[in-house]
């Protein structure tokens, strides 16, 4: 009787270790990704707002209009250097 007694001890003391290192493991690990989901937000934020500056800063400036000569390869001083040039 005492030798199951102390079996029944055992298995007790087993399962009450296991159940107890579960949750002490499964709350580190709580307290790990909690960290860490924290920092993947705070990142996300920074991200976030820097591009929202580049945006307004980009909408702000006035000199980045589209330039209306874009893509001209005529030079309109070619015809006057032409017709003001005495030795040709």
């Amino acid at each position: 009787m005492e030798h199951r007694l102390s079996t029944i001890w055992v298995a007790i003391i087993v399962t009450i270790v296991l159940v107890g290192g579960l949750v002490v493991g499964f709350w580190i690990g709580d307290q790990k990704g909690y960290a860490r989901a924290e920092a993947d937000v705070k990142k996300v934020q920074e991200e976030a707002g820097k591009k929202a500056a580049e945006d307004a800063a980009k909408a702000a400036n006035p000199f980045q209009a589209a330039n209306p000569l874009e893509g001209v390869e005529a030079n309109p001083f070619e015809k006057t250097k032409s017709i003001l040039n005495p030795f040709k």
